[in-house]
């Protein structure tokens, strides 16, 4: 530790002066170019990041990745110098870089400063490729010029040998050839064949540098799709591949026609988010995923898919949904948000041939006999992280729900029960099941009418499982102002006034003291929706 500190701030103080880059830059090792850019990043350090960039002396970089806690993303000018440094690098013969991996590069957090989101960094990394793809087509068409002069040069000089003639060049061309006519053909002919040029001579590799790949996770709207479209079909020396790919408001045909330019290898999720596919739309997009091998992630937000029984033709809809699952093999993590699927878990659930680790199921409206289908089915047993909010649980779902959290008590880490109408009596029963989750990290209450009573009933559950470290609970019914109805939704616990931050403190303390006379106090508790979601993502 005492030697990567002394490291850094060495790096910090080497590139804090740019002006005397040239000198030291060329008497680095190349195992010391990892520190310094890291110190140009943290300390904003744009000039140093181009210039250590367009050196790199390894093959592979990667500048994105998971980030240290309380490590901020990088600024926007050094992502900017870096994207330039490598199209810049691509004109040098000793650019050894040939694998860019910005993955996970982008701002999560909407409040950063100064920082590229998904979709900012999206439209710079697209620029990139695109504007790598011109330079290497001026380039191309440089050398083809080149050698049509060094062509017609010889020629005019054969001619002249054969003649005797003693001018210069330029004359006895003109004269032979017809004058400035010929000149003007000459041209236009080099302009005709280019293209067959460009392609032979991208073709034998000789005069072309090696392809670039760069690895990103692409975010992708309406305004934006045509940039990536243009970034995707590129034909350049760099390949731009994919991730994670996020579509919002994204029609079912554009999103067909970026899948098709994607490698097969590599993708590993898919997020589309308030796109109208309807279940035509899913049921044609579910194939198109098949191609990729690797993808174990799916997530479907929002996107008008209504499945009732009561409708023409949904029965086959259906039919056609479970068989495109069943193509997904890898699949890992599905995520489905506010899709209208009551009854039908059974029918696209059932038809994956992988057990689950991550199922997530918010605004669902799942009735008793989806959980019950749940609760018995290949992927109880493998769960790692299960999300029921907002899907209203009653007297007569807890036994579906206790049999589930039993069949995964070995492998659940989280759970989350936001907004399940979980008053003291619907709670208590579940407590003992919740204890058994020996796995258990992470619980979120939120949104749930519990009294003060039943919320400190519950953290001494948690308390009691040695691997819980976070909870979300919700504010109890006493910390609300009066007139709250009797069995409150989870909109009217999230829009009704609260009382004073004196009756919040105090429930805070409650809850706190209950952790320390357990000796738990490495729980982590809080009541802040936001805080908790982001925490757990670090």
């Amino acid at each position: 530790m005492m030697a990567l500190s002394l490291l850094s701030l060495c790096a910090k103080v080497v590139v804090g002066d740019h002006s005397l880059a040239t000198h030291w830059l060329r008497w680095v090792p190349r195992e010391l170019y990892g520190p310094l850019l890291e110190a140009s990043f943290a300390g904003c350090k744009p000039l140093a990041v181009g210039e250590l960039v367009q050196k790199w002396p390894e093959r592979r970089l990667r500048v994105g990745g998971r980030r240290k806690r309380g490590q901020r993303p990088p600024c926007r000018l050094c992502v900017q110098a870096l994207l330039l440094a490598v199209v810049r690098g691509l004109s040098d013969q000793r650019f050894a870089l040939r694998v860019l991996d910005l993955c996970g590069l982008q701002a999560e957090e909407p409040q950063t400063v100064d920082s590229m989101g998904g979709w900012s960094l999206t439209i710079a990394v697209c620029t990139m490729v695109v504007q790598a793809q011109a330079r290497e087509r001026k380039r191309l068409r440089g050398l083809v010029r080149d050698k049509e002069v060094k062509g017609e040069r010889g020629q005019c000089k054969r001619v002249k040998d054969a003649n005797g003639a003693k001018s210069n060049c330029g004359e006895d061309s003109a004269e032979f050839f017809g004058g400035v006519n010929l000149i003007k053909g000459v041209r236009r002919r080099m302009e005709i064949k280019k293209r067959q040029q460009n392609w032979r001579l991208e073709g034998d590799g000789k005069e072309c540098h090696s392809s670039l790949q760069v690895r990103a996770d692409i975010f992708v709207n309406a305004r934006s799709w045509e940039r990536v479209y243009a970034a995707l079909s590129a034909a350049g020396p760099l390949e731009l591949q994919c991730r994670y790919l996020h579509v919002e408001e994204v029609s079912m045909t554009s999103i067909g026609i970026l899948l098709d330019f994607l490698p097969p290898r590599g993708l590993l999720g898919v997020d589309v988010r308030y796109s109208n596919l309807g279940v035509a739309g899913l049921a044609h997009l579910l194939p198109r995923l098949a191609a990729f091998p690797d993808l174990s992630s799916l997530s479907l937000h929002y996107c008008n898919l209504d499945l009732r029984r009561d409708r023409p033709g949904q029965e086959e809809a259906l039919r056609d949904l479970s068989q495109g699952l069943a193509q997904l093999r890898g699949l890992q993590r599905l995520s489905l948000t506010a899709l209208r699927l009551p009854g039908q878990l059974r029918v696209l659930l059932s038809s994956l041939p992988r057990p689950l680790e991550v199922l997530e199921l918010p605004y669902l409206s799942l009735r008793a006999a989806d959980l019950a289908y749940l609760s018995c089915s290949h992927h109880a047993s493998s769960l790692q992280q299960l999300d029921l909010s907002e899907n209203r649980l009653y007297a007569d779902t807890l036994p579906a729900v206790r049999h589930l959290l039993s069949q995964a008590s070995g492998s659940l880490r989280r759970l989350s029960l936001r907004g399940c109408g979980l008053s003291d009596d619907l709670l208590g029963p579940l407590l003992p099941s919740l204890g058994c989750c020996s796995s258990l990290r992470s619980l979120a209450l939120a949104l749930n009418p519990l009294s003060a009573a039943g919320l400190v009933k519950a953290v001494r559950t948690a308390a009691r499982m040695p691997s819980m470290r976070w909870m979300l609970y919700p504010n109890p019914l006493e910390d609300y102002q009066p007139g709250l109805p009797e069995m409150p939704s989870s909109a009217q616990l999230m829009e009704w006034p609260l009382y004073e931050a004196a009756n919040l403190s105090a429930t805070r303390n409650l809850l706190h003291k209950v952790l320390q006379d357990c000796g738990r106090e490495d729980i982590m508790l809080t009541c802040d929706l936001l805080s908790y979601d982001h925490d757990l993502a670090e």
